[in-house]
């Protein structure tokens, strides 16, 4: 059974327990009892939205080519070094089922660059069927991704991400007041006492990432915060009870 206390949000999926952003992922977390996910959109070259963190398939795909320079057919036909391969946003919806929280993170390498327009129009078209808007929370690290995504779509949540590291564009705390988004979300090393505590009294909601560790899940959830992004859902909901 859930408990009463803050989510837990699978990272990328249940992503200590199956390849990260896959279908097999997300459904982990939906039977590891996750109240929701979190995933990652951009754009191929063809213009459509796919689920990946990385911009090029360096990493999980051995191979040296950027999504932006694939078509969505060559994406589809790409075996990722895992066995699996990159889904669409409709297919992790479909797998999520009607009722966890879905957390769609817009990502972009730059505070801005061509197509930007393209990438929050298809996210927006993405969104668009979605039965139950209020499952559905839109983050980035992109201050203009997220001015753009709420006024294409004012009907959902939006949260900001911040670090302590990156560009001073990922370091947006300070924006929070001027975005009108629902949401934060700081990395686990930012939240502490006073900054959860203020940033609950200003109203938003504050959601950590990224959180495995039991003892630090018990500090978050008994500071309040209402959701903990985790690689491994199912030790987080142990951790709870």
């Amino acid at each position: 059974m859930k408990s009463q206390g803050p989510k837990i949000i699978a990272h990328r999926g249940a992503s200590a327990c199956a390849p990260e952003n896959s279908l097999e992922a997300f459904e982990r977390a939906r039977q590891d009892g996750a109240d929701g996910v979190e995933l990652d959109v951009r754009l191929c070259g063809s213009g459509e939205l796919v689920v990946f963190h990385d911009e090029d398939l360096r990493r999980l795909g051995k191979r040296a080519q950027r999504l932006d320079e694939l078509s969505f057919e060559e994406l589809r036909n790409v075996q990722l070094a895992s066995g699996v391969r990159i889904p669409t946003l409709r297919e992790v919806f479909e797998v999520c089922g009607p009722d966890m929280l879905v957390n769609v993170e817009i990502k972009t390498d730059h505070l801005w660059r061509p197509g930007f327009s393209r990438l929050i129009e298809a996210v927006a078209q993405g969104l668009r069927d979605v039965p139950e808007p209020a499952r559905v929370l839109v983050s980035s690290f992109n201050p203009l991704a997220l001015v753009a995504s709420r006024r294409r779509m004012p009907a959902l949540m939006h949260g900001l991400l911040f670090e302590k590291g990156g560009p001073m564009w990922a370091r947006g705390a300070p924006l929070v007041p001027w975005l009108s988004v629902q949401a934060v979300h700081p990395q686990n090393e930012l939240c502490t006492a006073h900054e959860v505590a203020r940033w609950k009294g200003a109203g938003y909601a504050v959601n950590v990432w990224t959180v495995d560790d039991p003892r630090r899940i018990h500090e978050l959830a008994a500071l309040g915060v209402d959701g903990i992004i985790t690689n491994d859902p199912l030790r987080a909901r142990q951790t709870l009870g």
